[in-house]
C-alpha cells in the first residue's frame, strides 16, 4: 500500500561556485558566462526562483517552494554546469553520412553559412540545413564534426543535420540513407 504524502512549502537555496578565471553576471532572468573572449548566455524562465551573484557564487533560491520549484532549481543548476563546462572545453558531436542507393554529397557553403546536401535518395535539388551561430560544421567526406561551446546549440546543430535527411513515404528499414548522429559530447551512440 502506498502513501501519498504532499510535499511541504519550505525555502530552498542552491549556491553553484565558479572556477578561478569564469566571470558571470545575472541580469533579470538572463545568466551570462564568460571566459576570454567566450560567452555563453541563457534566458531562464524563472516563477518563485531569484537568481543572485554574491561573490564567486551564484545563489539560486526560493522562497515557500514545492516539488516543482525544487525540479526547477536542480534544471537551472545543470544548465549552468553545462555553460562552465562549455567555456573550459568544446561541446563536439560526430555524425556520419550513410548512403546505399545513391551516392550523396555533403558540402559546406561558406558564403551563405550552410551545409548542402546534394543527390540525396536521387533528388535534383539539394536539400539545405542553416548553420547556427557559434557553432563550427567540419566535413571530411562521410564524417561531419559539429563543435561549440554551448551544448544546446551544438545539439541543435546535430538535430538539423540529421532531420534534414529524413525520409518520407518510404520503408525505413529499406532505404536507410541519411545522416546520423554517432557520438554525442564523447559519448558513442
Amino acid at each position: 500500500m502506498h502513501i501519498f504524502t504532499k510535499m511541504t512549502k519550505q525555502d530552498i537555496s542552491e549556491i553553484i561556485e565558479f572556477p578561478q578565471g569564469i566571470e558571470f553576471e545575472v541580469i533579470g532572468n538572463v545568466l551570462t558566462v564568460k571566459k576570454d573572449s567566450q560567452e555563453n548566455k541563457k534566458k531562464f524562465m524563472l516563477i518563485n526562483i531569484t537568481l543572485k551573484k554574491q561573490d564567486n557564487s551564484l545563489i539560486i533560491e526560493s522562497k515557500k517552494a514545492g516539488k516543482k520549484e525544487l525540479k526547477i532549481i536542480n534544471t537551472i543548476k545543470a544548465h549552468v554546469k553545462n555553460m562552465v563546462k562549455g567555456l573550459q572545453e568544446v561541446f563536439t558531436y560526430n555524425l556520419e553520412v550513410a548512403y546505399v542507393h545513391f551516392p550523396m554529397v555533403v558540402e559546406l557553403d561558406r558564403e551563405n553559412n550552410r551545409v548542402l546536401i546534394k543527390n540525396f535518395l536521387g533528388e535534383k535539388k539539394p536539400r539545405v540545413c542553416n548553420i547556427l551561430p557559434n557553432v563550427s560544421v567540419k566535413i571530411d567526406r562521410n564524417k561531419i564534426t559539429v563543435e561549440s561551446h554551448d551544448k544546446e546549440i551544438a545539439g541543435q546543430m546535430a538535430a538539423n543535420l540529421e532531420r534534414a535527411t529524413k525520409v518520407r513515404n518510404k520503408d525505413r528499414r529499406k532505404f536507410q540513407d541519411g545522416i546520423y548522429i554517432t557520438e554525442k559530447c564523447g559519448r558513442a551512440i
